[in-house]
């Protein structure tokens, strides 16, 4: 396979002032989509943050028209054959054979990124415009507060692939059973508003008004006191993993791998030889 060609070397952005990680992923060009550059950065850039004691909340945010159109499956930065650093206890996912590739890699920069993420002591407010599709639905999910632009659109089309949804399978947690069986059955997004009405967003305003009011949010929260904040992050994480969230994701990983080994031995491709351009077809052909 080829080298990835970056157009960055800076795929996420850090900011700080008044107690407020202000962290961008930078790949607007290819609406934020998650190659394993990003992933990493965000979680050195997260670490960082819930490292600094003079930081209270996180902020995550993504540059240009999109929060993240979800996992990168076709960009030249596309980067999946390449080896990073580990974070993880996890093995080199490149060059193991079969299925064990894909799951390891998963497991390390989705699954397991993710999961840290929310686990981490500050608290994390997403402030999502356009499109939040597939894997940008797993970094808004990991955050405790979902800030929306009106023209902010939520789906998980990968059943398009032959996958039950995401990697991070918070679906029926984030929303009514019916709605988040809707979402993967059908692959249709949902908007601000509706994703509102049904509790997934905290708050929607006009697009010029997102970034004063996501401030607003996270001021209040960093007026809080530090400590106070990581028990309460702690205690509802706590609460959902007792209500299941953490077994319903490993069931679920485990079923989105054996959709990846059937793929693969029926399509001769793990993502059923659907590309990037493929889906955001599919994804303009669904009804908002």
């Amino acid at each position: 396979m080829t080298d990835p060609i970056y157009e960055t070397d800076s795929a996420v952005l850090s900011e700080t002032s008044d107690g407020i990680a202000w962290l961008t992923m930078n790949r607007p060009r290819y609406g934020n989509a998650q190659n394993s550059q990003m992933t990493y950065a965000l979680d050195a850039a997260i670490a960082k943050a819930n490292a600094d004691p003079a930081i209270k909340v996180i902020v995550l945010r993504g540059a240009g028209k999109h929060f993240s159109a979800g996992h990168d499956i076709g960009s030249p930065g596309r980067d999946a054959h390449v080896s990073f650093e580990r974070k993880s206890n996890w093995h080199d996912h490149v060059g193991q054979p079969g299925a064990e590739m894909q799951y390891v890699r998963e497991m390390e920069v989705y699954l397991g990124m993710c999961r840290r993420w929310r686990e981490g002591p500050k608290p994390m407010v997403a402030m999502v415009q356009g499109a939040c599709i597939a894997g940008g639905l797993m970094l808004a999910w990991v955050c405790d507060l979902i800030i929306a632009s009106e023209d902010a659109r939520f789906g998980d089309p990968v059943l398009h692939m032959g996958f039950p949804g995401v990697e991070y399978f918070a679906h029926a947690f984030e929303l009514p059973p019916r709605v988040a069986r809707e979402m993967v059955l059908l692959g249709e997004p949902i908007g601000a508003e509706r994703a509102h009405s049904l509790g997934m967003v905290n708050k929607v305003v006009a697009r010029d008004a997102l970034q004063a009011e996501t401030t607003r949010v996270a001021a209040r929260i960093a007026s809080m006191p530090g400590f106070g904040l990581t028990l309460t992050r702690q205690a509802f994480n706590n609460t959902e993993d007792l209500q299941g969230k953490r077994a319903a994701m490993d069931m679920a990983f485990g079923l989105h791998h054996l959709a990846h080994a059937h793929n693969s031995l029926t399509k001769g491709d793990n993502i059923a030889g659907l590309s990037g351009r493929d889906m955001a077809r599919l994804n303009r052909s669904d009804k908002a």
